[in-house]
């Protein structure tokens, strides 16, 4: 009982220690150089955010049902 106490105040403390204020360099330092290919000079956010070229999707499905497969020829056993 008293182990469960002290996860759940543990939990609630690390809960609490959250950021709330937005992301800046810090003192004395500055934002990466800016990209070669940009014309400007990126923000935080915009740094922080993933472009589609870092998480794309899936668009197509290469399986559309449950069908049997074909046999393989080459889905062959290890040798030994």
């Amino acid at each position: 009982m008293k182990t469960r106490i002290a996860l759940l105040a543990l939990t609630v403390a690390l809960a609490g220690c959250g950021q709330r204020e937005a992301l800046k360099p810090a003192a004395g330092q500055s934002l990466p150089q800016k990209p070669a290919t940009a014309a400007v000079q990126p923000t935080v956010p915009q740094l922080l955010t993933p472009n589609v070229d870092t998480r794309p999707r899936r668009t197509d499905d290469l399986l559309t049902r449950s069908e049997e497969r074909p046999d393989d020829r080459f889905d062959l056993p290890p040798p030994g």
